[in-house]
């Protein structure tokens, strides 16, 4: 299933003799042996030799050494360097600090600094309130990890977490404008993470838990939402459940049915299966039958912790028992949020017709989207080389931007779903088909749709006057 993509992608650095033919040899040896060729320059030419740079898209590692042994078998060619062009985006980290306002003079740094900057400081010691109006508070969030889940990779620790810090750091300025700066905590015990983003909150206008293992990430956020005056959000759960329920509003648009007759399967009981499920039971789905790696979650099995047990006493209706191949016979939707190859087409021809298949598993789904398709109506995946990408990026942006502005304190289930309304609304009725579910994350008027109903929601919380802190969590 894997196809080259820019994930591999390398740059050759080749020394070749200068033939009329030496192009298309290089060329047709990346080429041979799969690669996609997506650059050619010619670095130095003499009359004795001719210096190329040539970018290829690979499909792994090993693939992209393939490659480069295809290169130097050529007879007088040789391969210089190897540039992986991945890791030259990472060198040097992806983000920094740069100065809202002018230095240029002692003027300006008495201003911006000392003797001035100390009656700021007062105003905000008078009224701590002025911070959100005076400081970065306005607009910055933490995006707070312990690296135990990192993305396919597991408990990886906080450093080796910090590029996909970054990176969501990068994310949330380019598609909301909100500065977001990591926060990669040395510690796996609950109670110092939320001791440690107790104590750094005053900074923050809001929280981004990421990548923090489950079952800890459930009491994390649910503790910290009960100690701190800004919204806590864990976006592997919630993010991922927002543009899961926009995706499915989308999909059975398109199929021609309604939540409230369909049976959905979720595979995959983590944080994301949790929410999702927490989520699309607003919905009122005829039924969920959620299942993990020891089958079918029901209420009579033993051994579950609080969270799975949480999940069986609101799912499974029909009290199915065994694996995930009997849960889905007769399904309607299968969403998974699990490992590769789980299911097979076997599996999808089984549900009832016009199946929907969300196999979101990264890198390798739940089960390869091409055999999902001879059998599903829609199919969706969380890769960028498939139809209908299902990426928290079309969430998370706009949901802090609308809970920045609305100085907004918590999130509720209300938000939640107006977030994913208003993600699938970008997607018009003509625009709507089997492969185009879900808008482009380069879609500029993603976050804006979001962010309006994030704080169109809060608005009318506020109205209804608040009240306790509530939470999809148990």
């Amino acid at each position: 299933m894997a196809v080259p993509g820019p994930g591999y992608s390398i740059t050759m650095r080749i020394a070749a003799p200068p033939s009329a033919t030496a192009a298309g040899d290089l060329t047709t040896a990346v080429g041979r042996a799969g690669g996609v060729i997506t650059g050619f320059d010619v670095v130095e030419s003499t009359a004795g030799l001719m210096v190329v740079d040539l970018s290829a898209n690979a499909q792994s590692q090993s693939h992209a050494d393939e490659l480069t042994d295809a290169v130097n078998e050529l007879d007088g060619v040789e391969v210089r360097k190897v540039s992986d062009r991945t890791f030259l985006v990472h060198i040097g980290g992806k983000i920094e600090v740069t100065s809202k306002v002018p230095l240029r003079n002692r003027d300006d740094l008495s201003r911006a600094y000392t003797p001035g900057v100390a009656r700021v400081c007062e105003a905000i010691a008078k009224n701590p309130s002025d911070a959100r109006r005076l400081t970065i508070k306005r607009n910055t969030v933490a995006v707070v990890t312990d690296g135990t889940a990192v993305l396919g990779l597991g408990n990886i620790g906080p450093a080796a977490a910090l590029p996909v810090m970054e990176g969501k750091a990068a994310l949330f300025k380019k598609f909301a404008g909100v500065d977001a700066w990591p926060v990669c905590l040395d510690t796996t015990d609950t109670e110092e993470i939320i001791r440690t983003v107790q104590l750094i909150a005053p900074v923050y206008g809001g929280i981004n838990l990421e990548d923090i293992a489950a079952p800890r990430c459930f009491e994390i956020e649910a503790r910290l939402r009960e100690l701190l005056d800004i919204p806590v959000f864990h976006d592997d759960q919630h993010g991922t459940a927002i543009v899961v329920v926009a995706a499915l509003r989308n999909a059975l648009r398109v199929v021609g049915k309604d939540i409230t007759d369909c049976r959905i399967v979720v595979s995959g009981v983590g944080a994301a299966g949790n929410a999702i499920i927490r989520l699309l039971l607003l919905q009122q789905p005829a039924d969920i039958v959620a299942c993990d790696i020891a089958g079918i979650v029901h209420s009579a099995r033993e051994g579950m912790d609080p969270s799975l047990s949480a999940v069986a006493g609101s799912t499974n209706v029909r009290k199915l028992t065994g694996s995930i191949h009997d849960a889905i016979v007769g399904a309607d939707v299968f969403i998974g949020v699990s490992a590769p190859n789980v299911i097979d087409g076997s599996d999808v021809a089984r549900m009832n017709p016009g199946a929907v298949v969300f196999a979101l598993a990264n890198p390798d789904p739940e089960i390869d989207p091409l055999e999902a398709q001879a059998h599903a109506a829609v199919v969706a995946t969380g890769r960028s080389d498939f139809p209908n990408q299902i990426n928290n990026v079309l969430a998370f942006p706009g949901v802090f931007r609308g809970l920045l502005d609305a100085q907004a304190t918590e999130i509720t289930d209300e938000m939640l779903i107006a977030a994913a309304e208003a993600i699938a609304n970008v997607v018009s009725p003509e625009q709507l088909n089997a492969s185009y579910i879900v808008p482009s994350v380069f879609d500029e008027n993603v976050s804006k749709a979001v962010a309006r109903a994030i704080v169109g929601a809060a608005n009318v919380r506020a109205r209804m006057g608040g009240g306790a802190k509530e939470s999809v969590l148990p």
